[in-house]
């Protein structure tokens, strides 16, 4: 039986542990037909190890996004697996301990929270045009910067300019065919979270405010929301955020 991306060959990355919202979209990607590579950066092996616990194994290419020959080799070793690419998925974000201090921030603190979780999405997509002549889809995932999160701090400025540069990238790459959305997810207990001071906190809002619920040990919802979003059923939205959140961002005070 064939699925919503059968034929699609999908480029994940940010893949660590099995919690991570980018593993439950690889892993819903491949059961909907996609041929999947996954990039890793830093604990390589163990990336290969959680890609291993995909429905099919899938090949792992190393990435920092934050490196230049790392991007600019970037197509050429994702031929080496697939000729070329229909979606990517960038699930990259991280913020040094200084950035989660708002008015103690040191400007190199907060730099490396916009190149690692903003200024990605540019240079991971651009990187990856050569392998999508004609066209595709491209998604992230945002933390809803409407807001003034607690203890989020400078990662809440940068995930802001993530939502912002996804819609100039809607902008510049839509007369190539590529949509660029967003998918915003409520808080899950991933290792990226882990490493977020007062996570416990910031994460206690989804247990009183959302109405239909949300569980903080489940990021297969935000994963089918990138999957559907890779797919060709959404043709013409692009520069979108679709919230999975269970509904926590459309609640008043």
């Amino acid at each position: 039986m064939s699925g919503i991306l059968t034929g699609k060959r999908i480029l994940v990355t940010g893949v660590l542990t099995e919690s991570s919202i980018a593993f439950q979209a690889a892993k819903i990607a491949q059961q909907e037909g996609a041929e999947v590579v996954l990039t890793g950066f830093g604990r390589l092996s163990l990336v290969e190890r959680i890609a291993k616990r995909l429905p099919t194994p899938a090949p792992v290419i190393e990435l920092d996004v934050t490196d230049q020959e790392h991007l600019d080799g970037l197509a050429d070793k994702v031929r080496e697996h697939v000729d070329g690419l229909d979606g990517v998925v960038h699930s990259v974000a991280f913020g040094p301990q200084g950035a989660f201090n708002f008015l103690e921030a040191e400007w190199a603190d907060v730099a490396t929270a916009v190149h690692v979780s903003a200024y990605s999405l540019k240079s991971l997509t651009t990187a990856c045009l050569p392998l999508m002549p004609q066209g595709g889809s491209v998604v992230g995932l945002t933390f809803d910067a409407q807001f003034a999160w607690p203890k989020y701090d400078w990662m809440g400025v940068a995930k802001a300019a993530l939502e912002s540069t996804s819609r100039y990238l809607a902008r510049d790459l839509g007369s190539r065919g590529i949509r660029c959305n967003l998918v915003s997810a409520g808080p899950v207990k991933s290792m990226a979270a882990r490493s977020i001071p007062g996570f416990e906190e910031l994460a206690d809002v989804w247990n009183h405010r959302a109405p239909i619920g949300w569980e903080l040990s489940d990021p297969e919802p935000a994963g089918r929301g990138v999957v559907g979003l890779l797919s060709d059923f959404f043709p013409k939205t692009t520069g979108e955020i679709v919230h999975v959140d269970g509904g926590v961002h459309m609640m008043g005070a």
